[in-house]
């Protein structure tokens, strides 16, 4: 079973768009916002490197933002990258 999470906060552009591309594909995940919340922020850096949102993790890789998530799925590796699992 395929592990989709995201690291998100409410009012980025972004991060709209990235649970907008998984919902279109059908990829059930799991959102951590990070609002004012230093824990989960910290999580998420600690576990992607990544200081901007969103953070995209599939199956424990961190797989970086948006722009990579679109380009995955328009290369068709995102579909791969779930199949292996």
């Amino acid at each position: 079973m395929n592990n989709v999470e995201i690291y998100t906060t409410s009012q980025c552009p972004y991060c709209i768009n990235a649970k907008a591309l998984l919902d279109a594909r059908n990829i059930a995940y799991e959102e951590f916002k990070i609002g004012s919340d230093q824990q989960v922020l910290s999580e998420m850096v600690n576990r992607t490197g990544g200081r901007t949102v969103p953070q995209i993790v599939i199956n424990d890789q961190a797989i970086g933002g948006f722009d990579d998530l679109r380009q995955l799925d328009l290369t068709g590796h995102l579909a791969s990258l779930l199949e292996t699992h």
